[in-house]
């Protein structure tokens, strides 16, 4: 039995990472997936993978996150075309290594609108069609800079922290109505995020063993362990974990 079969569900972040890698996993255990991304040749990428690993299809629909209208629109696209919600992953992030005195006002807005506010715009707007139909889940995800101070993005740091507030309380404020509402915290994990700073880095090899050297296990994780939790989270083995 696949642990997502029939669950309607909207992902945004599609066309790369560990978006791309949870509509993989939630198309092969059966979910109907709507995926949202501004980069529409990746998201365009992203449904094909789809379609040639599982024969399953993705719904694409540029997005851009800090938009509310954008947002709503990806949500209604799949609650018209299937009558309802079962899931949302608000999985869209942007990183800004710098210190706060060389912060602009601009660089801070649109760090804090693409990783926070876009989680409240992806709550906001699948809310009521959860509660609708007595629940569902939510997954945010927050990275482990979300739990912990680090001293080179202290605004990156700011907006996950945010997010971990922001479930914390609609976890609280929705479980009444059946909504389970989870933030994730992976530490660092092979994706453009970190192929960015790799590449930036005056040597790669170096770069990866500091990173890998961070964590727990000596090692830089997948996008496809995260999908992984993602699936387990929204699916019903997770039902009393919010």
């Amino acid at each position: 039995m696949r642990r997502l079969a029939g669950k309607v569900s909207v992902i945004t972040g599609v066309a790369s990472g560990i978006g791309r890698a949870t509509a993989l996993a939630f198309a092969r255990e059966g979910a109907h997936v709507f995926g949202g991304d501004q980069d529409d040749a990746g998201g365009l990428e992203t449904v094909r993978l789809i379609r040639d690993a599982t024969g399953e299809t993705m719904d694409f629909l540029a997005t851009d996150v800090r938009l509310g209208s954008d947002v709503a629109r990806l949500i209604q696209a799949a609650v018209d075309a299937h009558g309802h919600l079962d899931a949302l992953f608000n999985n869209v992030g942007v990183n800004l290594v710098r210190m706060v005195p060389d912060v602009t006002e601009e660089e801070w807005d649109a760090t804090i609108d693409t990783n926070l506010k876009s989680v409240f715009l992806g709550c906001k707007f699948a809310i009521p069609h959860l509660a609708r139909v007595g629940g569902g889940a939510i997954v945010n995800n927050a990275s482990n800079a979300g739990i912990i101070g680090r001293p080179g993005d202290p605004v990156y740091c700011a907006s996950k922290h945010g997010i971990i507030g922001l479930t914390r309380s609609l976890a609280l404020g929705h479980g009444p109505q059946g909504i389970r509402v989870n933030a994730i915290c992976p530490g660092p994990i092979e994706s453009p995020m970190i192929g960015a700073m790799r590449e930036n880095a005056p040597d790669a090899a170096a770069f990866d063993r500091n990173v890998a050297g961070q964590t727990a296990l000596k090692r830089i994780g997948t996008a496809d362990e995260v999908a992984e939790l993602v699936v387990f989270l929204c699916s019903d083995s997770a039902r009393n974990i919010t």
